[in-house]
């Protein structure tokens, strides 16, 4: 881990250091960064990591924890409660929703989230030299012990 990081980390709200979500922004990625977000709560409910009742930081705390305009924390939150993950109850903050995910959505995110780590993985290995026909045919070698 970088030192920029472990710098993010100790400024994540404690109850996101206990759940073990991390938030890795990536400016340079061409995703929006509340789109970071929302996929980093959902990749964190299809692991299991966040369950119905988990209460996010606040929008202010996450927004100087990752050092970024609170209205991008507003605006991922409100796209996670449009899609139902999370419930707003004001004056009491924010929660992951006890809504079933159905299979379908869950599938899908996980793809996503499959595709996020192979962008990265391709982004990586074009910068040292590897292109993508040589890095899927290390990945068909490539075997689960």
């Amino acid at each position: 881990m970088d030192r920029e990081s472990a710098d993010a980390v100790s400024r994540m709200p404690r109850s996101l250091r206990e759940l073990g979500i991390g938030f890795r922004l990536d400016a340079q990625s061409g995703v929006p960064l509340y789109r970071q977000i929302v996929q980093t709560v959902e990749r964190s409910l299809s692991a299991g990591r966040l369950k119905a009742g988990d209460k996010l930081p606040t929008i202010r705390a996450l927004a100087i924890a990752l050092k970024i305009n609170p209205n991008t924390i507003a605006k991922a939150y409100t796209e996670l409660e449009l899609r139902g993950l999370v419930k707003t109850q004001v004056g009491s903050g924010t929660y992951i929703s006890d809504i079933r995910l159905e299979e379908d959505a869950e599938s899908e995110r996980t793809r996503r989230w499959i595709e996020g780590l192979c962008l990265e993985l391709l982004k990586e290995a074009q910068a040292v030299g590897i292109g993508k026909d040589e890095l899927i045919s290390v990945l068909k070698e490539l075997r689960v012990s």
